[in-house]
């Protein structure tokens, strides 16, 4: 059932990585060459997607993770960027370490805060 989850997340994923071609729309001032660009944008887009989902998927697994809801994901290109407030040091060590076991991160930075006891 994960699997399936993971599967449809991924596929939503890619396909709304590919709708959102507004970050390069094409122009016709470029000399004719806005097309392999935009066409590459939206690749990126996509793959930026694909791994945003990877990672968050991973963190749902995670037992000591999956009940936090404050950790926002976002990747550009194989870099991962965690935001957000967590409970504990340990959760935002964890987080990190499950954000870098995940295929295709090349590193990650770690922007979570830990929240004040209170």
């Amino acid at each position: 059932m994960k699997a399936l989850a993971l599967a449809l997340t991924a596929a939503l994923a890619l396909a709304l990585g590919a709708c959102s071609s507004d970050k390069n729309p094409s122009s016709s001032s470029s000399g004719g060459t806005s097309g392999s660009s935009s066409t590459s944008g939206i690749k990126q887009d996509a793959h930026d997607a694909t791994l945003t989902t990877k990672v968050k998927s991973a963190l749902a697994a995670d037992v000591g993770l999956k009940t936090l809801t404050g950790i926002s994901v976002t990747s550009d290109g194989s870099i991962v960027t965690l935001k957000g407030a967590v409970d504990t040091a340990a959760n935002k060590s964890r987080a990190e370490q499950v954000a870098r076991g995940v295929d295709g991160v090349s590193s990650v930075k770690n922007e979570l805060t830990v929240k004040s006891g209170g």
